[in-house]
């Protein structure tokens, strides 16, 4: 959130990080980030609860309780955690379970605990996994034939409803990638493979031809997570930059991030599975303000960046598969985790380059209908974010000096565990009162605040604009009489 006034930008520090204050004074061990403290939506807690790490990205959680995290360019680190309530967390022991430079974002561990699967740009491997003591053994090539230039991620997933079933996710080779509109290359595609039947002589899976094609035209789907009452499995996509349509510059607000559905693995009416998603032919409309030759379409509808016989906004409606919510451009979608009930999904938003405003830079909150498995919000919502819980004070920041949310992981009090790559952090969030359900004002518009001209009573947006505040002069005053109110 930018603030310009300097007066409320104060006031942002003392009322946002009220509840950061909080928990710190409760914690016997409090962690300090090496830039300005990130700021919390009302009825949530943060702390940081590991740094020092070099690029912290995939997180899971093993059958004993320790966290796993993907440093990428050096392995896996096993974090032993002390909890003592809340958000109370500390590292008591910080190993190096796996040294190997490959290995850059994917991690996953079989239900009962005793597998540990990882990716590089390349492959897949898995390892017998002792989680007491903890180690790993027989390490094992099992997908391969993954390499491309540009998006080198592949994120993993092992589907609890079809917990045979590894879904792995691989990205374009280019901004708009001409091979992936050949379903047989492999790109832009998220697959499923068997892993149930593996034995010592099984052949390793080649990822372009063989399991099942969940979907493809996915530029580059990194966060996968099924819905915990339904099992309907969804997606967020990071979509192309740099963008023209007929001729005109759209690239600052459009195309949209996505939220895609794929249905239910375990159906086998899903006619969902095996479906094109658009790219790299059709994109997702967000921002409809002076969108070149619009004519009918709205947020959601996927268009065409030229007007041709044979690709059109027609033939984007009639033949691909539109995201079922859209989201700000830019933002870099990079994990998607459901709360235990279903009723709220985590994404955590990366973080623009490609726009003069910038947007993201946060976790938020997607509202879902835990019944139905459906989100709250209708396919051409330009709120499909409820509320920012966790997020930068002020997004113009250096890459070294900011939050940039990579991975997710919720635990089994339900409490969310967030990687920051460029910070090297691992923090920990936690929901303590109803402030943090959101109402459908997510920072959605990646808009300035307006200047304040009162400084005896600011007006500040919460994190995620859930409601005003209004900071009195006496507050601002024991600001700049030098009263600490932050505490981290």
């Amino acid at each position: 959130m930018r603030l310009i006034n300097q007066a409320a930008t104060a006031a942002l520090v003392l009322f946002t990080t009220h509840t950061l204050a909080q928990d710190a004074t409760t914690c016997a061990t409090v962690l300090t980030p090496a830039y300005s403290p990130p700021v919390v939506a009302e009825g949530w807690q943060a702390q940081l609860v590991a740094h020092n790490l070099r690029t912290p990205r995939g997180l899971k959680f093993d059958t004993k309780g320790a966290l796993l995290v993907v440093d990428a360019q050096r392995g896996i680190i096993h974090l032993n955690l002390t909890d003592t309530g809340g958000v109370c967390v500390d590292v008591s022991r910080k190993t190096t379970l796996i040294s190997l430079s490959d290995l850059n974002h994917g991690i996953e561990i079989s239900p009962d605990g005793t597998h540990l699967y990882a990716s590089s740009r390349e492959a897949v491997w898995r390892w017998d996994y002792d989680p007491s003591v903890p180690s790993v053994s027989n390490r094992r090539l099992i997908i391969q034939n993954m390499t491309n230039s540009d998006h080198a991620t592949r994120t993993l997933y092992l589907s609890p409803s079809s917990p045979d079933l590894l879904l792995v996710s691989r990205g374009s080779a280019a901004n708009i990638d001409p091979l992936s509109a050949l379903q047989e290359n492999g790109i832009a595609q998220i697959r499923a493979f068997n892993i149930s039947n593996l034995t010592s002589s099984s052949s390793v899976y080649n990822y372009p031809t063989d399991g099942l094609l969940v979907g493809w035209g996915l530029r580059n789907s990194v966060g996968i997570a099924e819905h915990p009452v339904t099992g309907g499995l969804y997606s967020v996509e990071n979509n192309i930059d740099r963008t023209s349509r007929m001729g005109v510059d759209i690239h600052e607000e459009n195309p949209g991030e996505e939220l895609n559905f794929h249905g239910k693995l375990s159906d086998p009416d899903n006619d969902l599975i095996g479906g094109h998603y658009g790219y790299p032919h059709c994109f997702p409309l967000f921002n409809t303000t002076d969108f070149p030759e619009q004519g009918g379409l709205v947020v959601g509808n996927q268009f065409s960046l030229e007007n041709e016989a044979d690709l059109n906004d027609e033939v984007c409606a009639r033949e691909y598969i539109p995201p079922r919510l859209t989201f700000t451009a830019h933002m870099a979608p990079l994990d998607i985790k459901f709360s235990p009930e279903g009723t709220k999904a985590y994404v955590s938003f990366h973080g623009s380059w490609n726009r003069d405003n910038p947007a993201g830079y946060k976790v938020s909150v997607i509202k879902f209908k835990n019944v139905s498995g459906e989100p709250e919000e209708p396919r051409n919502s330009t709120k499909g974010l409820a509320v920012d819980i966790f997020a930068n004070k002020d997004n113009n920041c250096r890459q070294n000096t900011c939050l940039r949310p990579a991975g997710l992981a919720v635990d089994a009090r339900g409490r969310v565990f967030v990687s920051s790559d460029a910070s090297g952090e691992v923090w920990v969030l936690e929901q303590t009162g109803d402030g943090g359900n959101g109402g459908g004002a997510g920072t959605e518009e990646g808009g300035e605040e307006e200047e304040s001209t009162n400084a005896a009573a600011a007006v500040v947006a919460r994190p995620g604009g859930e409601g005003w505040a209004v900071v009195g002069l006496t507050t601002l005053v024991a600001f700049f009489m030098g009263i600490e109110f932050v505490a981290l």
